[in-house]
């Protein structure tokens, strides 16, 4: 599919993937499918989840949509270009699981690193800096240093650094895994803020159901071996979301009706 024929029959998908797969030769030679036939359409300002256990091939996926794996089937679109074009034009933020932050840098200058590579003034660095810190609430912070941080707020940091450089889709690893729940439920809030806030595009990958089921529009759910998208679950829990809607009966039926569409394997 040539970007023309994109344009014509995807008008509102922003990101178009078709009978992706990837293979990969262990230790021994032998090729192992990591996922395969993935056929997925996210729409601009979606928020969609790639949820299921480890070993299902969602963060290889989410690293093939961001340009960092080749698949070795199929094909990606990402407003009508390949992966690659859309990186070099630095349209995806990424939020790894750890924040990665460098230590001998304050909180404002980690901030500030990708705007450096993309040779913006110092006053546009800074003024960009301090916007993003008030966004994620850690202007008292910008002079500190990672390690003076706890867990959550250098994941914050590390929101704001992928923001800093106006991405239209935010690809986001596991971020809030390591994190102790009290922390996770305070950032799943904070993240829904800064979405309704951005409209940016969220491509956000877990193991955790409650987690993809409380943040998602629709939860794309992938099974092992090989990985495969074994379903997809529309999450029509009205917005903005609360934690109170936790408790609710409409959301046990929706986790409930994720985990029955899971094949095979158990989740972590």
């Amino acid at each position: 599919m040539n970007a023309a024929e994109y344009t014509r029959n995807n008008v509102q998908d922003e990101i178009v993937i078709r009978e992706l797969g990837v293979t990969f030769q262990d230790n021994k030679g032998n090729d192992v499918q990591a996922i395969t036939g993935v056929n997925l359409n996210i729409k601009k300002g979606e928020f969609v989840s790639l949820l299921g256990p480890s070993g299902c091939g969602k963060t290889t996926l989410l690293r093939c949509v961001a340009d960092l794996q080749e698949p070795t089937d199929g094909d990606i679109h990402v407003e009508g270009m390949t992966p690659r074009e859309v990186r070099l034009q630095h349209k995806f933020g990424f939020v790894f699981q750890s924040p990665v932050l460098f230590d001998w840098r304050t909180v404002k200058k980690n901030v500030e690193l990708p705007l450096e590579m993309m040779y913006q003034t110092k006053q546009q660095r800074s003024e960009r800096a301090d916007e993003m810190l008030e966004m994620v609430g850690l202007t008292n912070f910008a002079n500190h240093f990672p390690n003076q941080l706890s867990g959550g707020m250098q994941q914050r940091v590390n929101i704001a650094r992928a923001l800093g450089i106006r991405p239209d889709i935010l690809l986001m690893d596991e971020p809030f895994s390591a994190l102790d729940e009290f922390t996770k439920e305070k950032l799943h809030e904070d993240l829904l803020r800064i979405w309704r806030k951005t409209n940016k595009t969220i491509l956000f990958v877990t193991h955790n159901i409650q987690e993809a089921v409380f943040l998602s529009d629709r939860v794309c759910v992938l099974s092992p071996h090989p990985g495969r998208l074994s379903a997809i679950v529309d999450i029509d829990l009205p917005r903005p979301r609360t934690l109170d809607m936790k408790e609710t009966p409409e959301f046990n039926q929706l986790v409930l009706k994720v985990r029955n569409s899971f094949e095979g394997g158990s989740f972590s």
